[in-house]
Order: structure tokens, then sequence, then C-alpha cells
């Protein structure tokens, strides 16, 4: 269901790339179009919250979380901006993805920085010291806003489908973030690979699920307590 992969580019990437259960269902169509309604600038990301135990069935999609930290990409006619989670404007600091975003129609994109290591491995360490920050690459999960419409209030099966679309032949430096249908694997079953592998987590969403800033109860994370980033979240709590 899970296996690593090597990611297109001038790096050496690695991507978990789900076998089943790739996207969501096709033929998904926009009901009408909106104004947008977004406020310029930053938008606050969505964030999942801790639950004890994966949920199960067919509402569900279920993602890998990976090592890395939230940018919220946003492409205004000609200009290109990246915002980490807390609004800090990161937009020199990631060439791949400013490239990439820059080559997209307007758009607003949410999703997980990552570098990789010699190995191929996400690694945290690498994107805190900032030692690779010209390999690093976007894993997009959602479309906050697409051409002028803000898509927040479609759900989250319609997102998926649209950004795959707005993903397919983009530039290595952004990546469509898979994910597994809950209808076809349980929850648990997917942590449990998760976590085989050594990986952080994941984290499960309500396909139905609108886009609001600030935690969701809609969207659920279960962390690996095994898992280096769990571990350094840990020392770095006992470091305080």
């Amino acid at each position: 269901m899970v296996s690593r992969c090597d990611h297109d580019g001038p790096f050496l990437g690695y991507l978990f790339c789900i076998m089943t259960g790739l996207h969501s269902t096709p033929g998904l169509t926009v009901t009408r179009r909106r104004d947008l309604t977004l406020q310029s600038g930053f938008i606050p990301p969505c964030l999942p919250m801790m639950a004890p135990r994966p949920p199960s069935g067919p509402l569900w999609f279920h993602e890998i979380k990976h090592d890395g930290f939230r940018i919220i990409a946003r492409k205004d006619s000609r200009r290109v901006t990246l915002y980490d989670r807390l609004g800090n404007d990161l937009t020199q600091r990631f060439p791949l993805i400013l490239e990439a975003m820059a080559r997209l129609p307007s758009c607003t994109i949410d999703g997980e920085v990552v570098t990789c290591d010699d190995r191929g491995v996400p690694s945290f360490d690498l994107l805190q010291r900032r030692q690779r920050d010209d390999r690093a690459f976007l894993c997009a999960f959602d479309l906050i806003e697409l051409a002028g419409d803000d898509r927040r209030r479609d759900p989250l099966e319609q997102r998926k489908f649209d950004l795959n679309r707005l993903l397919a032949g983009a530039l290595p430096g952004l990546v469509l973030n898979n994910w597994i249908d809950g209808a076809k694997f349980d929850g648990t079953t997917v942590f449990d690979q998760v976590r085989s592998l050594g990986l952080e987590g994941i984290v499960s969403k309500r396909k139905d699920s609108r886009y609001i800033s600030g935690r969701s109860p809609y969207w659920l994370k279960m962390k690996n307590p095994t898992s280096e980033a769990v571990r350094r979240a840990a020392e770095e709590d006992l470091a305080r």
C-alpha cells in the first residue's frame, strides 16, 4: 500500500507513494464559481487536532505526515509569496518552490516543505539548519484558492481533485501529497504501516470538510511515538 519512491528533479528526492486509493473520485465538478473572499497576504492554516486513535470508514482520507514544516504558497498575478504557519515570509528561502509556483495560475496552496538527506529521507534537521534549502520541495495537500475562486467552502474531496489537476506537469518544487481513501483501507491499518516504517504519523481528514483557519475537529493527527520527529519534540520540551 505504501512504498518509498524517487522524486523526479535535480535532488535526491523521497516521497511516499500510495499504491491504491491514490486520488479522490473522478468526475467531480465545481457547482458554481464564487468571487474571491480571501484576505490579501497571509492566510492562517487549517490545523489538525490530536486524536488517540485513527478514524475508520468511507468518510475519511488518510495522509502521511512528513517531517517538515507548513507552507502557505500564494500566487497572485505575477507575484509568489511563501508563508510559514505564523505568517513569516520565506519566499526567497526555497527557490524550487518559488519557481514551480511562478508557472501556475493564480492560486493558494497549503502543504509541507520537505528536504531530503543523502538516503532520500526527509530530514527536519537539514531544514532547521538551512543546509539544503535549494533542494527543498513542497508536498501540497490542499487548495485554498484557484484563479480568484475561494475554495475553502468546497468539500475536501473536491479541493483535492482540483489540486491534482492543477499540479499535473508541475515543476519539481511542487509535488502532490498523495492520500489513502478510507473506503479502501481503515485508519488503523494505514497508521500501523506508517509506524512500522518509522514515519512521524498520519493526518486523517473528513472528505466533506471545509478549510478553516485554526484547529479543525475534522482533521485528526496521530503521531508515532517512536519516530524521530516525536522524540525530537520530547527532547525540546525537556530542555525548556
